[in-house]
């Protein structure tokens, strides 16, 4: 087992869900855990946002039974409002609180959030100590390997924070200034994991794309669990694969047409029934060219379901592509 604090217990070599901005809904956490997503995070969420009470900030603090363990994923740049924010967020009921210190975009790192704090670790430390105060719930981390590569920091990072009481890291390996460019490194992550002092779960993130990698990277690096992002985009299926493929080494066969319709078609009634038919529908269109990629004629069946405009007419082009005889050709 792996344990979070003295209340959350994961199963060896747990899967994360990463936490993605304007993917990680409700909607899309709920097909996930429904193929086997050990923890999952909220979108993260700012800081600023919730204590100005924004309604986007504030609906992503939406959370359900089904979905446990379940964390609140919070950035900012403000000490004290990361402290209020901690606990805003622990009155809804999380199971832990995150604070995410890897955010690469422009608009968050040249504010001082996310993986800016990479450039001030004790305004890191001072600030995830805040977080903690504020909370009972266990607090975990989510970062990168450092700014760039002349500042690979994430070992001092990782002792620091374990030393004011975070109770699991997990670190992307890239650093800032890679984006989500060029291969992940590993390396580092695995130097955190090896490191006597360091007792408290260590997850790793980047490059998670398939069973095999998934199942060499617990080998050759030796981390508590990995944490999938964008393979999961309309592949809900892959925590599935990775468990089975750990588990006895073998390769599930993929899933079929018909179980690609029913997963999209259990994502879109989450999506309606959790933001209503208009904005449902609306931010469902995402996702289409994701489930059904590599289909023959997925261009046509992708156009038709992104002008649909009612439910009932998304549930009809998805029975006519079930009862197709479309295979998959990529």
């Amino acid at each position: 087992m792996v344990n979070i604090g003295p209340n959350i217990q994961l199963p060896d070599f747990p899967l994360l869900l990463a936490p993605m901005e304007d993917v990680s809904d409700p909607p899309f956490r709920a097909v996930c855990k429904a193929n086997g997503a050990d923890l999952m995070y909220t979108e993260f969420i700012s800081s600023e946002g919730l204590i100005r009470a924004a309604a986007k900030s504030r609906k992503k603090l939406d959370i359900f039974d089904y979905e446990r363990p379940i964390g609140i994923q919070l950035f900012g740049s403000d000490v004290e409002t990361m402290g209020e924010c901690a606990a805003i967020s622990t009155e809804v009921g999380p199971d832990l609180i995150d604070i995410n210190y890897g955010c690469p975009v422009k608009q968050v790192a040249c504010r001082g959030a996310g993986a800016a704090l990479l450039r001030d670790i004790p305004k890191m430390v001072e600030m995830t100590a805040a977080v903690i105060r504020n909370t009972h719930l266990p607090v975990t981390v989510k970062t990168r390997l450092g700014w760039d590569d002349g500042t690979k920091n994430v070992e001092e990072v990782a002792e620091r924070l374990q030393d004011i009481g975070i109770a699991a890291l997990t670190v992307h390996g890239r650093t800032r200034v890679q984006l989500y460019k060029g291969e992940a490194d590993w390396r580092l992550i695995a130097k955190i994991k090896d490191n006597p002092r360091i007792h408290i779960p260590i997850f790793g993130n980047g490059d998670i794309t398939s069973p095999e990698k998934a199942l060499e990277y617990k080998n050759r690096y030796g981390v508590d669990g990995v944490m999938v992002g964008r393979a999961s985009i309309g592949y809900p299926w892959i925590f599935r694969e990775i468990k089975h493929y750990v588990a006895t080494g073998q390769l599930l066969a993929p899933p079929t047409l018909e179980e690609r319709v029913a997963m999209c078609q259990m994502h879109f009634d989450k999506s309606v029934e959790w933001k209503g038919p208009k904005v449902g529908i609306f931010e469902m269109r995402r996702h289409y060219a994701h489930y059904f990629r590599g289909l023959e004629g997925a261009k046509a069946w992708r156009t038709s379901l992104v002008n649909a405009e009612t439910p009932d007419v998304v549930y009809g082009i998805l029975q006519e592509i079930a009862a197709s005889d479309a295979v998959m050709v990529g």
